[in-house]
């Protein structure tokens, strides 16, 4: 329960290519889901630790289920290769029709396996900005055309900034929730109002760093906001589960949040002082915190998740993206 590269856009493509490369070189047959009860009509799948190259704690994304005579609805799809196997594990749990599959944002650990569930006939939502994302991609950084989407996968109801989304069902009211461009721009919490508990998505996670997708639409800015309004939204007690890391409370959001506006100070002390990235790299900012985040010094991208994350506030900062 504890929460213990180069600055351009190609550059961020490229990393996140180097992702899907690693997601490629996986061996999804090795992979097993498995479920965790939540409360009492709430689960929560996960996929193998230690399989999975750019998740080491569990493969792909965290899965939400929600269960009960009104069928199921779920929260994130996992990876296209794993969705079969998602499917089976729901199944276990109950043999209802699976009827709403809410995307907490675009990466293909959370919606890779949506056109699976969309030919099953489940309805997908989805943030506006994350289904114009699926229908018009970015450019890889090699120039090549994007792959295109499966039509299955696309959300057919969309959103944009406001109130939340109500879904009544299986005696639970769900709150499909829109934050400002945080970890991509285009990202939802789903908070589940009479279990007490809140699927983050990826703006906070606590294994690695924390990830701005800045190709994506993601901000500095965004995910300290996106914190906050957590701090708002949840209770003392309310259970909130990251994509990626452990189950934690709301008292774990604050050393997570001081964590970013430390390394954003130091980022931009730096930049005052006229360093490159490269010197700013090699500052390691992050090491008084590196033996406190898991997963902290391993790969991503073209350097350490610690890397990743200092490369991206750079950027915003150098930019004057952050007030």
């Amino acid at each position: 329960m504890k929460s213990a590269w180069h600055v351009s856009s190609a550059g961020l493509a490229a990393a996140a290519l180097a992702i899907n490369v690693w997601a490629q070189g996986t061996d999804y047959s090795k992979i097993d889901i498995t479920a965790d009860k939540i409360a009492p009509n709430l689960y929560m799948l996960s996929g193998s630790a230690g399989l999975d190259p750019g998740h080491q704690d569990a493969a792909g994304g965290r899965v939400g289920v929600l269960t009960g005579a009104d069928g199921i609805l779920m929260v994130d799809a996992q990876y296209a290769q794993l969705a079969e196997k998602v499917a089976a594990a729901v199944k276990r749990i109950s043999p209802a029709p699976i009827r709403f599959l809410v995307n907490t944002h675009i990466h293909g650990d959370h919606t890779g396996g949506n056109a699976t569930f969309g030919k099953m006939g489940v309805t997908i939502f989805a943030r506006e900005e994350l289904r114009e994302g699926m229908v018009h991609p970015p450019r890889p950084a090699n120039g090549n055309a994007p792959p295109a989407r499966d039509p299955a996968g696309i959300p057919v109801v969309t959103y944009g900034m406001g109130g939340p989304v109500n879904v009544y069902m299986n005696g639970e009211t769900v709150h499909l929730i829109p934050i400002r461009a945080a970890h991509t721009g285009g990202d939802t919490i789903v908070r589940f109002e009479n279990a007490n508990v809140i699927m983050i998505g990826d703006f906070y996670r606590n294994f690695g760093y924390p990830f701005i997708d800045i190709n994506n639409g993601g901000t500095l800015k965004g995910m300290l906001e996106a914190l906050d309004a957590m701090m708002k939204i949840a209770g003392p007690d309310t259970k909130l589960i990251p994509g990626h890391g452990t189950i934690i409370t709301r008292a774990d959001l604050v050393p997570y949040r001081d964590m970013i506006v430390a390394v954003q100070g130091k980022v931009q002390q730096m930049i005052t002082q006229g360093k490159t990235l490269q010197e700013v790299l090699a500052a390691k900012l992050t090491a008084p915190y590196d033996a406190k985040v898991p997963g902290g010094l391993l790969p991503a991208g073209a350097g350490t998740s610690a890397d990743r994350f200092v490369s991206e506030a750079y950027q915003e900062l150098k930019n004057g993206r952050v007030q």
